[in-house]
Parts: structure tokens; sequence; C-alpha cells
């Protein structure tokens, strides 16, 4: 009871009252502080840096108490060499004094990568194989052949490149993608006694596709075999014999003119006409 008397009497609330005004001026105290120091209510406008130099960069950010940090580099041929090219914050974002901005900066000099092997290749995977590689897949061409959906080709600006060939990251790839064989048919070419720079055109010329290649010994004992030719070829000559459209056709070289069948049985037939719709 006598406690109970103490909480009531005046001593006791005149303490109590003033313990009150001491913890709300420290909390008040305390708020206004916090305000001071974060700066409540006082922001920056982030200006926009892109396309801007480093030296530009820091003149900016300097004049409004702003940081910044070069976090990335990487090449774009749609900005200036040397600029921003990504920032974050973005601009005109609401930010503290002193906020530090993070930079992504388009670099000087572009980076070059090795070009990957992507014939044989699903299409699936020739893309993946681009990606990795840091290259961009363009356009799609398709012909005939039985490998069908698998890379034939890859070129770049219009000519074939070949695997390990150093080239820009961020290079445009064609691809040239088989499409299965033809219900359409072709003649068989022949081939016999042509070079084989000639026999390629020629199989290309017949919506065929080149297959195996045999050399024989007497190229393999030569210094010189610009001057081989076809021998022989598969499927045979045949003025009468039609093929599906993309088929193989594989040949055989040699530098033995021996080999040659008999002048009346060379290049018969009209190598001109290619193929019956």
């Amino acid at each position: 009871m006598e406690f109970f008397r103490f909480l009531l009497t005046k001593k006791f609330l005149r303490h109590l009252g003033l313990a009150a005004a001491i913890a709300l001026i420290l909390l008040l105290g305390t708020l206004l502080w916090l305000k001071i120091y974060t700066h409540h209510g006082k922001t920056i406008m982030v200006p926009d840096l892109t396309g801007l130099t480093m030296d530009e960069v820091g003149d900016v950010t300097s004049s409004r108490r702003l940081r910044f940090e070069v976090v990335d580099s990487v090449f774009s041929t749609e900005m200036p060499r040397g600029t921003v090219i990504k920032q974050n914050p973005n601009a005109s974002s609401r930010v503290k004094k002193n906020r530090k901005i993070f930079l992504t900066m388009n670099a000087v000099n572009p980076e070059m990568v090795s070009m990957p092997q992507l014939i044989g290749l699903s299409f699936r995977q020739a893309r993946l194989a681009l990606q990795n590689a840091g290259l961009i897949q363009g356009t799609i061409q398709y012909r005939p052949d039985f490998a069908k959906n698998n890379v034939l080709q890859q070129m770049h600006s219009g000519t074939v490149i070949n695997e390990g060939t150093i080239i820009t990251k961020g290079a445009v790839i064609d691809l040239v993608l088989g499409m299965g064989l033809s219900s359409k048919t072709t003649r068989v070419p022949d081939l016999v006694g042509r070079g084989l720079e000639e026999a390629s055109g020629i199989i290309s010329d017949y919506y065929l596709n080149l297959g195996a290649i045999t050399y024989d010994k007497s190229l393999e004992e030569a210094k010189d075999s610009s001057g081989a030719f076809i021998w022989r070829q598969y499927p045979d000559f045949d003025e009468f014999k039609r093929l599906n459209m993309g088929m193989e056709m594989d040949i055989w070289l040699t530098l033995d003119s021996t080999l040659l069948p008999l002048p009346d049985s060379t290049f018969n037939g009209d190598n001109t006409e290619r193929m019956n719709d």
C-alpha cells in the first residue's frame, strides 16, 4: 500500500514528468540529427551520362556532388568509342549527395574472338556456340541436303569463314542449313577429267553436294597437286539416271592420265541441263 501511495505523491509525479520531457527532447533531437545527416528530402537528379567521355563524366558528376565508377567495358558500333553506353542509376533518377554512379564504357578497341566450328552441328547447337563465342546469328539459308537442319556452311560478310579465324566479337555469322533431300531430281553430272574446283562448281549447279574425296598415290608423292583431275566418280555418270537433289557425289583424284577412260567415252551428255522440274 505504501508503494501505491508513493506513486500518487507530487514528488513522484514531478520526477515522472521531468523524465518524460527529457525523453521527448532526446527523441526530437535524434530525429533532427538523422534528418540533417541523411539530407532527408534533399535529392539530386542523376544526369544523363550516355555518350560522354571519362573527362566529361568527371566534370558533370563533380559539379553535382556525385561520384562515378566504371564497372564494365564492352564494344558497340552504335556508340562512339571510349564513351558511356550504360549507367546505373538511370538518368533522371533521384539520389542523395555523394551517390556513386556505375558506368559501362564502350571499349576503344573491339574485342576479338576465334571463330568456332559450326559445320556438322544442329541449328540449336550452332546457335548456342555462337552465343558462347560472343557472335551474332545472322540470316539462314537452306539448300537440299540429307542432314536436315544441320549447318553446311558458316558465312561472314558473304564469304565462308573457317574455324579458328580471328573475328570481331559481335560479328554477324550467316548459316547455310540442310533442308533434307528434295523430292525433285537432277541429272548425274559427268565429272571425269575435271579438276576439283571445276567439279565442285558443277556439283553445286546440279543441286548436289560434294561427298568424300579420295586421292591416289600419284598425288601423295607429287609436290604440286594443282593439276589433279577426277578419274572416278560415284554415282557413275549415266545420262538417263537421276538423283534426288541434295545427295552427295564421291570423287577420286589422280595425276595419272592412264586412269582416264577412252576419249570417246568422256564428257558424254549435256552438262548444261541441270534438273527436271
